[in-house]
């Protein structure tokens, strides 16, 4: 009910848009016609008062066939107009006694000839007609020459003009109602369509796709929008799915071993040593289980949003150096060369926002798995940064990783297959990309089979703020 109230008022405000824009703008014309027209008269009654006083004045001091050449052009003029009167006045002494009564004989107001003496022009409209006058001088006399006829073009033209905006108005009518059936179909529709659609999407079927409309731009791109949200929701849900598969098969199989060696051991009597043996097995697999739990909820931790860790200022290179100390702690045999060479002058292009924990967790990963994984040959470790970041460089000669086989190197426990001589659960790199997520970073990973791998992680500098 709620949606088709919303059609409804939608489709009616656009009803209504159409209409009132219509009589808006029959408004406007109407006004600027009728103003157009009346300028237009008074132009007109200009003109026959300029000829009113070429013939009353100027041509009364011609000869008789100039005379009537004048009279030919005032009978022509005053056929044109409507109800028409002329007058023509010379001024005299006292100008506002004469004023007064030449107001009351043409039955115009007095401020009609003040303005008309003052500014030589005057206009006046009472009722139909219209009434215009000019100043005329002649051989040092002054002259009121006035002209006033029946504007008759206004009373047929508002009869035409209202026939218009009826008719307007009705063609208005017409095409908001084609307006609003067509955004109906084109617009309502294919929403209602993508929202039923949408309702139809669950967990259970995350493979569905909005199907794109036809020549609909904006909501192709809403679409597409929406199934790319999908797209990554259904990777999400595929990622989590094989990580507790593969976290289930990584606990089952220290336990089953731990279940299947104490069975054996209580199946009958043992002497001390077999005993002794058995505990050996169930602690090293009970060691196994603690690591990859510890693994599991690390990995676990770091995919939040790292509001509840405390985040502060640090400097990478200081941060760098304590891990490189930790690595050589854990195995003397390691071997780690920090390349300072390219540290920025100023130490400010050194400090990030972060946790110092769990950087330090994301650093020691990489380097000592470039230690593990080149047999503890030397690894080179470089930093530098830009005006924007700071970037860590972690390159070493070992085996490097299958070419075909790096789209896969973020994947929960997933190990690549020249790495089974070496211990490992395939947590590293997944919990380090997490780490550095958090931290608004970038990791890249470039590596070659039996030739090495490098890592470069990138790291927003801290503001001075």
């Amino acid at each position: 009910m709620a949606k088709i109230n919303i059609q409804f008022k939608a489709i009616m405000m656009l009803f209504f848009s159409i209409i009132g824009l219509t009589i808006i703008l029959g408004v406007i014309v109407y006004i600027s016609i009728n103003n157009y027209m009346y300028d237009d008269f008074f132009n007109t009654l200009k003109i026959r008062a300029n000829t009113v006083a070429k013939i009353s004045i100027d041509a009364a001091h011609q000869d008789s066939a100039f005379v009537s050449g004048y009279n030919a052009i005032h009978k022509e003029v005053a056929e044109k107009l409507k109800n028409e009167n002329d007058y023509v006045f010379q001024a005299s002494e006292p100008v506002v006694a004469q004023q007064k009564k030449l107001a009351d004989s043409v039955a115009v107001p007095l401020n009609f000839f003040t303005t008309l003496y003052k500014t030589g022009d005057a206009e006046y409209t009472h009722g139909k007609i219209l009434y215009k006058g000019v100043l005329y001088r002649y051989r040092g006399s002054t002259y009121y020459v006035i002209a006033s006829a029946e504007n008759y073009f206004e009373n047929k033209l508002i009869k035409y003009l209202q026939r218009t905006l009826l008719v307007s108005i009705a063609i208005a009518t017409l095409i908001a109602l084609i307006a609003s059936v067509y955004v109906s179909k084109n617009i309502f529709k294919p929403i209602n369509r993508i929202t039923n659609r949408v309702k139809q999407i669950s967990s259970e079927n995350l493979h569905l796709r909005l199907d794109e409309e036809k020549y609909n731009n904006e909501l192709n791109k809403l679409i597409a929008t929406f199934n790319d949200m999908l797209n990554r929701i259904e990777t999400s849900f595929e990622t989590q799915n094989n990580f507790i598969s593969n976290a289930s098969h990584e606990l089952r199989t220290p336990l089953t071993g731990i279940i299947g060696t104490a069975d054996v051991c209580l199946s009958k009597i043992r002497s001390t040593e077999e005993y002794i043996e058995t505990l050996s097995i169930i602690l090293d697999e009970a060691g196994k289980l603690d690591r990859k739990t510890k693994a599991l909820l690390s990995l676990a931790q770091t995919g939040f949003d790292g509001k509840v860790q405390k985040f502060e200022k640090l400097r990478i290179d200081q941060l760098l150096w304590d891990c490189i100390a930790t690595i050589e702690k854990l195995d003397q045999q390691n071997k780690v060369y920090f390349d300072t060479s390219l540290l920025p002058e100023n130490s400010k292009k050194l400090r990030v926002v972060g946790n110092e924990q769990l950087l330090h967790l994301a650093f020691t990963n990489i380097i000592s798995n470039g230690c593990k994984y080149s047999d503890n040959q030397m690894v080179h470790v470089s930093i530098g940064s830009s005006n924007e970041k700071v970037f860590i460089i972690i390159r070493d000669t070992g085996i490097g990783i299958p070419n075909d086989e790096l789209k896969y190197i973020y994947d929960p426990f997933f190990r690549a297959s020249n790495t089974k001589n070496y211990e490992g659960y395939g947590i590293g790199l997944p919990l380090t990309r997490n780490i550095i997520r958090m931290h608004s970073g970038k990791i890249t990973v470039r590596a070659m089979e039996n030739k090495g791998t490098t890592v470069q992680i990138d790291l927003p500098i801290a503001n001075d703020n």
